[in-house]
């Protein structure tokens, strides 16, 4: 299977350690990813709220480079993945926005490049059977709590993804390759986003609501799917600990980093050395590296 990747901005830096798995993940699997040629920025978060038509245009301008692979996109960024589709449901629905995209990237574009999260290629256009027959290292009943984040769901009528409530597309995955996932209220709660950098305060509470969360239900580790979501329960994870006063310690992996192991790539190249959070201990534990 062949797609147009779109990498997007924080797989060259902070969140290279999801590119570097999906990759590994996606040669496991016989998908072929083809760089989309001069993608750009798609303006997340900051594009669309300083300019309604900046955050269209800026996916257009991929979306439209995308042609020439003449394959559906995939992208592995929830953030990306939500601005590259509102730009297609905005093309489709909303009347003068075709021509306003028309005059600032000087072509025509109609919103017909289908857009794929890496998550739907792997559980849908793969398939739960064919991932299975590729599982080297059985999960041994690993508890993990998957955790959606805002952008892959909502809003629903743009996204049309998977219940924007009550997701299951990694849970599913989850148990198809040994694990076990966890039920629990808060996969698709908010986990502050770029809130991050002007109010760490806000962040600290929504990600401190999560992880108490997935602690709660019993989870050994939390997936994500985001390269926001991800950095925010990592990185920020000591320092609710520091303010709760209480040892939360629960490592919080990219999916796909989890499917990797489980598919027989190894730690180096799932880029596990990156967390914060240490996983190995576990992931040793459960004869996984």
């Amino acid at each position: 299977m062949r797609y147009a990747y779109y990498p997007g901005c924080t797989a060259h830096g902070s969140s290279l350690e999801y590119d570097m798995s999906t990759r590994a993940v996606a040669r496991i699997l016989d998908i072929e990813l083809e760089e989309i040629p001069d993608w750009i920025c798609c303006g997340a978060t900051s594009g669309h709220m300083t300019n309604e038509m900046l955050g269209l245009a800026l996916p257009a301008v991929s979306l439209l480079n995308a042609r020439s692979a003449d394959c559906p996109v995939v992208t592995a960024c929830a953030e990306c993945f939500n601005r590259l589709k509102t730009t297609n449901y905005e093309a489709r629905n909303k009347p003068g926005v075709k021509d306003e995209l028309e005059r600032i990237v000087g072509k025509r574009y109609e919103g017909d490049v289908e857009v794929r999260h890496i998550l739907q290629v792997i559980a849908q256009d793969i398939g739960l059977d064919t991932l299975k027959a590729k599982v080297t290292k059985d999960l041994n009943g690993l508890r993990v709590a998957s955790y959606y984040g805002c952008l892959l769901v909502r809003p629903p009528d743009v996204m049309q993804f998977d219940d924007p409530e009550e997701p299951t597309m990694m849970d599913v995955m989850v148990d198809a390759i040994g694990g076990f996932a966890v039920d629990w209220p808060h996969k698709v709660d908010c986990c502050g986003a770029s809130l991050t950098i002007s109010r760490t305060d806000i962040v600290y509470k929504m990600c401190e609501r999560i992880l108490r969360g997935a602690k709660a239900a019993g989870a050994e580790v939390i997936i994500a799917a985001c390269p926001v979501c991800q950095p925010n329960l990592d990185l920020r994870q000591a320092a609710v600990e520091k303010i709760t006063r209480e040892r939360l310690h629960i490592p919080v992996l990219y999916f796909t980093q989890l499917l990797g192991l489980a598919l027989g790539a190894n730690a180096k190249e799932l880029g596990l050395t990156k967390l914060r959070t240490d996983a190995r201990p576990l992931l040793k534990e459960k004869g996984l590296i």
